[in-house]
């Protein structure tokens, strides 16, 4: 049985061309922009004040989105900066993004250690396997990283700074405080690092963006039941329309049983044959396998 849920064409959100800036509108007041390997998300109407963006993408991608936004929004800065969580990829050009923007960042209390110099993330897995960009991973910084003169906690109702239309949900797992972002009207969901929409372990799938119903990438997801319930969680929501932090956004009735499938079979499909955190969950939960200054 093969470990890959592939998707065709017909089920991505983006064929439309990207604007200059490399946008691909998804909803009236939704876009996102791939930065490398990673998505961040434009959230709001265009040319109004009232938006947000979701995530930050890697180191240096910071004029890359500063200029997105301005083509998008005018001179209007962001009400605020979500973070689905705190890997590098997904927090890599905040501090450049503050220098511009003086607002606050959201992120779920779990996720607040690694987000003010207090711990590092657990060290990437090379072990899992999978393609190249599993080898390379332990290249990539796991932290501390600190952002605590911004960093704000989620609203503990699940509530969304200045867009009541959406709502936060914990979805655990690829880290301890991984929140995905969900709303009911048009059933239109932010999935982050839950599940992703491409093969993040594959340098090829990387550079193709092949789309494929995929698992979070395995080399940095040390919880492994955790990330399984996430999953099983977001696929009773019945999404409609999916935008992950890697990969194209899909949408539609393939999408959705692509994703009833990666929910059914997730130990079979995503869950690596082998792994250093297979047996032994890493989080802060239990406080294994990360670094905590003193």
């Amino acid at each position: 049985m093969s470990r890959q849920v592939l998707l065709s064409r017909e089920a991505r959100a983006d064929d439309s061309q990207a604007h200059d800036h490399g946008t691909h509108d998804i909803a009236p007041d939704l876009a996102y922009k791939r930065l490398s390997v990673v998505n961040v998300v434009f959230l709001g109407i265009p040319d109004t004040p009232n938006w947000l963006l979701v995530d930050t993408g890697i180191p240096g991608s910071g004029p890359a989105i500063v200029k997105a936004a301005q083509e998008r929004f005018g001179d209007f800065p962001p009400r605020g900066i979500l973070l689905t969580h705190g890997h590098l990829d997904h927090c890599g050009s905040l501090h450049a993004l503050l220098e511009t923007w003086d607002v606050p960042v959201y992120a779920h209390p779990l996720e607040h250690p690694y987000l003010t110099g207090q711990a590092a993330y657990p060290e990437a897995d090379p072990s899992v396997g999978g393609g190249g960009f599993s080898l390379l991973s332990p290249l990539l910084s796991t932290g501390p990283f600190d952002f605590s003169s911004h960093l704000q906690a989620l609203p503990e109702d699940g509530a969304f700074p200045s867009r009541p239309d959406f709502r936060w949900i914990h979805t655990p797992g690829h880290t301890a405080g991984h929140v995905s972002f969900w709303r009911e009207r048009d059933q239109t969901l932010i999935a982050g690092d839950a599940f992703l929409t491409t093969n993040q372990e594959s340098l090829f799938s990387i550079f193709l963006q092949t789309p494929e119903m995929h698992g979070p990438p395995q080399p940095f997801t040390p919880d492994w039941p955790a990330a399984a319930d996430s999953v099983r969680r977001l696929r009773e929501l019945r999404p409609e329309l999916v935008v992950s932090g890697h990969g194209r956004a899909m949408r539609g009735p393939e999408m959705l049983a692509a994703l009833d499938k990666l929910a059914d079979e997730f130990e079979f499909i995503a869950v690596p044959q082998k792994g250093r955190y297979l047996n032994d969950p890493a989080n802060a939960a239990n406080g294994k396998a990360y670094r905590q200054r003193r």
